[in-house]
């Protein structure tokens, strides 16, 4: 195993897919994914007849493109996905997906890669904050992550095995050609990872399961509409551009933030106000939402 730096997991996910792409290989992605997959794929200059699209965590549609839809030719099929997906809340089924790919592993020269990006997941998710691979039990091949959401710094990251990493190295234009991370985020990024992986990490962690479950539990009792989920990241599906804006503004004028995600951010009919929980909120904060939540609804 070995790992690289890069200045965000922006640049990360574009170095990796520069360093891995070539005219043989296939990308295959989920539906949600994050813009800088999105982007990585296009600055690569993926073929649109190299890559294709399964719906949102639907692992029959991977297994059907997978058995219908690569073409001849091809060494090497990357299936790329968020960990976390951070509008939603919810996770990749990873042991699905794997079990979706496994009769395809031998079947390419250059391999079957799984890569995910879990910036939202690390740190923050799983009984010590490994993220989605630990929330799932499975692991994948090549893990993208940031120090700019758990950690609370600059900074992403790739880790892999010691020839992915050697090819980021020598092929990603985003660690090449751009400034390294300061020594001080450096520091900062090193001390936030000791204090995730101590006991104080630890509480902070069933902090968080616990204001999670308080929040989930109240939006139960008020009747609202959220996805299922044990992310920091709660959706409050709201589904009207009007009055999501109308709640918006409520709660900042009730000194709370909040994001509301209108179209085009998202598709009509799915209007969402986006809450994030983290280990510094307490119960009585958590209340306090709720309170706000029941007078404007």
């Amino acid at each position: 195993p070995a790992a690289k730096i890069f200045n965000s997991a922006y640049t990360t996910n574009l170095g990796l897919a520069l360093a891995i792409q070539n005219k043989k290989t296939f990308w295959v992605g989920d539906a949600l994914n994050h813009n800088c997959i999105i982007r990585a794929m296009r600055i690569a200059r993926v073929p649109s007849h190299h890559k294709a699209i399964f719906a949102h965590n639907d692992i029959d549609h991977l297994r059907r493109i997978m058995e219908n839809d690569i073409p001849d030719g091809i060494e090497r099929v990357v299936v790329i996905f968020d960990g976390v997906f951070s509008m939603r809340g919810d996770h990749a089924p990873i042991g699905a997906i794997n079990a979706a790919l496994e009769p395809h592993r031998k079947r390419f020269k250059e391999g079957l890669v799984t890569v995910v990006d879990d910036s939202h997941g690390i740190g923050a998710y799983g009984a010590t904050g490994r993220g989605t691979e630990e929330i799932c039990g499975h692991n994948v091949d090549i893990m993208v992550g940031t120090f700019g959401k758990a950690f609370g710094v600059n900074g992403g990251f790739v880790a892999a095995s010691e020839a992915v990493v050697e090819a980021v190295r020598q092929k990603a234009d985003t660690y090449i050609y751009t400034n390294p991370l300061s020594v001080a985020d450096c520091a900062a990024a090193t001390a936030a990872v000791e204090i995730a992986d101590s006991e104080e990490g630890l509480a902070r962690l069933k902090n968080v399961r616990d204001r999670i479950a308080q929040f989930r539990g109240g939006l139960d009792r008020l009747g609202l509409e959220s996805i299922p989920g044990k992310h920091p990241v709660v959706p409050l599906m709201v589904r009207n551009t009007e009055k999501t804006t109308r709640m918006v503004e409520a709660f900042g004028e009730a000194g709370i933030l909040v994001v509301g995600l209108n179209f085009p951010v998202v598709p009509e009919g799915d209007q969402t106000i986006r809450f994030q929980i983290n280990a510094a909120h307490t119960e009585a904060d958590i209340d306090a939402v709720l309170s706000v939540l029941e007078r404007i609804r």
